[in-house]
C-alpha cells in the first residue's frame, strides 16, 4: 500500500534489510502457520533478545539492561549528556501470535540506527532503540508492565513479583534467562519515544492510507473474575437446585457482550480467559474463573462500563447462590500523545509522501506509558484485515518501509543531525 518510493528528502531506509530482519527474527518461535510465539522471559524469548542484542553491538551500539529486563542499544551522539531519543517496542508474542506485533517497532528502530550509519549521519543526541519486558500480558499479567514500572504505574516489588500460571515470577525468570539487568528502571529523561507498531484493526486498510498518526490510545479495565459455586453429580442432582458456577460464568458472558455493545461506537468487552473445574462431562461445574477486558476511548464511558459488570455479576452470582470473587487487576486511562510528537510524525508521512489519517490506537502499547515521562508519538502501519494476535497476521513489504521511513524521519527532527555525511542528501 506504501504509495512513494521517493519525495522530500533524500532519506530512506532499506526495506529490504528491514524486511529480512523482521524474518530472521521470525523463525525464533515460528508455528507451523506462520506465526510465532515467543511467550515472556521464556528460552525463545531469551533467543530472540540475544539475536536483537547482537545486532545491536554490530551496529556499534552500546547495551544495557534494566531491573525489570527492559533493553537500552544506544547509538551515540555527538552530545553524550543530551536527553536521548528513544524507539522501540517488544519481542514478547501471545501464544499464537504473529511476526510483526511488537517485532516491526523493534528492528524498525534497529533498521533507523543501521541506515543512520549508512549515511554517515551523526545525531547531536543519542539515539537508543528499546526492547520492552511483557508486553503482551500473556504469561504474565497485566500487560506493559515493564514499560509501567520505567514510568512510575508500578513500584519494581510489584512487576518483579508477577507470578505465571505455574507460580514463576517475572524476577525469577528474568534471573533464569540471564536478562535481570542493574540499570534502575525508569527516572531516566528522554528528549521522545517514538513507536512504530502495526495497526492490529481494519481502520488504515479499509481508508486506503498508508499511515496512521497516532493521536493517542484508548483506556483499558482487565478484570479476574471468579464464581463459586457446588459440584455435584450431573445425574441425581435436580436442576432447580444446582449451583452451577458454569451456568453463572455463562450469563456474565453473555452479558460482557451486552455491555460492549451498548456502548458503540468505540467499546470493546471480551471475556478471553475461561476455566471451569472441575472441568469433568459428568460434573456439575463447582467453580469457574474468567477474564474480562473492557476498552474505550472515553475513561467517563469506561467507568460507567464498570460499574454495569460490577452489578451484573452480582446479580448472576445472587440468583444461582454462587460465591463471587472480583478483582479489578488493571486500569490504564485514555491517553493523549504530545501534539509536537504527533505534529511530527504527520509532518513525516507528508515529507515522504505517503497518504496518513489520524487515528486512535484501539489496542494498548509501551507508548501509552513512556507518554507518562516523555513526550512520545506512534507511528501505525497497516495489517491485512486488521488481524493481529493471530498467526496469520500479515504486513506488506512496503507499508513498513514506509513506517520505517518516517520513523528515521521524525527521530532526525528530535535528535537534530550535527554532521552529514556525503551520501546523506
Amino acid at each position: 500500500m506504501a504509495d512513494a518510493a521517493g519525495g522530500g528528502r533524500n532519506l530512506r531506509v532499506d526495506g529490504d534489510r528491514l524486511w529480512r530482519s523482521l524474518m530472521d527474527m521470525a523463525r525464533v518461535g515460528a508455528t507451523e502457520k506462520g506465526g510465532v510465539c515467543r511467550l515472556a522471559l521464556t528460552d525463545l524469548d531469551k533467543e530472540g533478545r540475544d539475536l536483537f542484542v547482537r545486532w545491536c553491538e554490530e551496529a556499534g551500539c552500546t547495551i544495557s539492561v534494566d531491573r525489570m529486563g527492559n533493553i537500552f542499544a544506544r547509538r551515540p551522539g555527538r552530545n553524550p549528556d543530551a536527553q536521548p531519543v528513544m524507539t522501540g517496542s517488544h519481542l514478547d508474542s501471545q501464544p499464537t501470535g504473529g511476526k510483526y506485533d511488537g517485532a516491526y517497532g523493534v528492528l524498525a528502530g534497529l533498521e533507523v540506527v543501521r541506515t543512520l550509519n549508512d549515511l554517515g549521519v551523526e545525531t547531536e543526541a543519542p539515539v537508543e532503540v528499546a526492547v520492552w519486558t511483557n508486553e503482551e500480558g500473556s504469561r504474565f499479567a497485566p500487560a506493559m508492565v515493564a514499560s509501567g514500572v520505567f514510568a512510575g504505574a508500578f513500584d519494581l516489588e510489584h512487576g518483579l513479583s508477577r507470578p505465571d500460571p505455574e507460580g514463576r515470577t517475572l524476577g525469577e525468570e528474568l534471573e533464569r534467562i540471564g536478562y535481570a539487568g542493574d540499570l534502575e528502571c525508569g527516572n531516566r529523561e528522554l528528549a521522545a519515544y517514538f513507536e512504530a507498531h502495526i495497526e492490529q484493526g481494519p481502520i488504515l486498510e479499509d481508508e486506503e492510507k498508508t499511515i496512521g498518526v497516532v493521536s493517542g490510545g484508548q483506556a483499558q479495565r482487565w478484570y479476574e473474575i471468579t464464581m463459586t459455586g457446588q459440584e455435584a453429580h450431573a445425574g441425581p442432582t435436580p436442576m432447580l437446585t444446582r449451583r452451577d458456577a458454569l451456568l453463572g460464568a455463562a450469563r456474565a458472558v453473555d452479558a460482557v457482550n451486552r455491555i460492549g455493545l451498548s456502548h458503540q461506537p468505540g467499546a470493546c468487552a471480551t471475556v478471553g480467559m475461561l476455566d471451569a473445574r472441575p472441568n469433568s462431562r459428568n460434573v456439575i461445574p463447582g467453580s469457574v474463573f474468567f477474564t474480562v477486558d473492557f476498552r474505550h476511548p472515553d475513561d467517563s464511558v469506561l467507568s460507567v462500563m464498570d460499574g454495569e459488570l460490577r452489578t451484573v455479576c452480582e446479580a448472576i452470582a445472587a440468583d444461582i447462590a454462587l460465591e463471587l470473587e472480583f478483582e479489578e487487576i488493571w486500569h490504564s486511562p485514555a491517553v493523549a500523545f504530545d501534539a509536537a510528537c504527533v505534529e511530527a510524525v504527520r509532518s513525516g508521512a507528508k515529507e515522504c509522501e505517503y497518504t496518513y489519517m489520524d487515528i486512535v490506537s484501539g489496542a494498548g502499547h509501551d507508548a501509552c506509558y513512556v507518554a507518562r515521562v516523555a513526550p512520545t508519538g506512534m507511528i501505525f502501519v497497516p495489517c491485512e484485515g486488521g488481524i493481529s494476535h493471530n498467526e496469520i497476521e500479515s504486513a506488506t513489504s512496503e507499508d513498513l518501509e514506509a513506517g520505517c521511513n518516517v520513523l528515521l524521519h521524525v527521530i532526525l527532527e528530535f535528535a537534530g543531525p550535527a554532521r552529514r555525511g556525503s551520501s546523506w542528501a
